[in-house]
């Protein structure tokens, strides 16, 4: 069991490991397991940086991320100017089929538009714009609709999750219905949650995944 004053500290020590963030200036809260993420870094990558390290400690059972993205006068850059720099990134990424997805970009902000057969794809196409100089979020909207005509086999997403180190001894339930996963149950950290979501999008012909599942830790209440 761990207490607020605890949690906090370990979400500290964990974005202070990471290379990127070690000289970031982040302000940590904790409440019950909620983690609050505030402050300014100089690149979007490093704000996701901050919410994957907090993400990843036990006891965190959810993150409310209100870290800012601000640019020296080095770092700003005009919207179109952003826009074929994201285009040009899409485009060199193997996995993304850059010819089915539209751009658009407010105000440093990136909003992916468009539909692919995987979810790794749609991932893909986020991990491949986040370190461009200018970008200040990412909206991904880009829908799954898969190619594959095949029913949803839910044994095998059963089989997928049992075998994962981290949460194959986690009680987590399955249930198709059609196209649509839908993960419940209870496990231990937040880490574990996105996991098993992660290992449902890759089975064949997923088009949603509704991840219930809860995150239940023991909270010393002493704080």
């Amino acid at each position: 069991m761990k207490s607020n004053e605890s949690l906090q500290k370990d979400v500290q020590e964990a974005i202070k490991w990471e290379p990127l963030l070690n000289a970031a200036e982040i302000g940590v809260t904790v409440k019950d397991g909620v983690v609050t993420l505030t402050g300014n870094v100089d690149s979007y990558v490093k704000k996701t940086e901050a919410e994957d390290a907090a993400k990843k400690v036990s006891g965190v059972s959810a993150v409310v991320e209100n870290i800012e993205v601000r640019f020296g006068d080095w770092g700003e850059k005009e919207d179109g100017d952003i826009a074929r720099e994201v285009l040009n990134a899409l485009n060199w990424s193997w996995q993304v089929p850059n010819d089915k997805i539209k751009v658009k970009v407010e105000k440093g902000w990136v909003t992916l538009e468009g539909e692919l057969s995987w979810n790794y794809q749609k991932d893909a196409a986020k991990t491949a714009i986040k370190n461009l100089l200018g970008v200040k979020g990412v909206i991904n909207s880009i829908k799954i609709a898969s190619d594959v005509k095949d029913a949803v086999e839910k044994s095998d997403i059963e089989r997928a999750i049992a075998r994962n180190w981290s949460i194959n001894d986690q009680d987590i339930h399955v249930n198709v219905l059609g196209n649509r996963v839908t993960l419940s149950g209870e496990v231990s950290s937040l880490f574990q949650k996105d996991e098993a979501q992660r290992i449902a999008w890759n089975a064949p012909g997923v088009w949603f995944v509704d991840n219930e599942i809860s995150v239940q830790y023991d909270y010393l209440m002493m704080d």
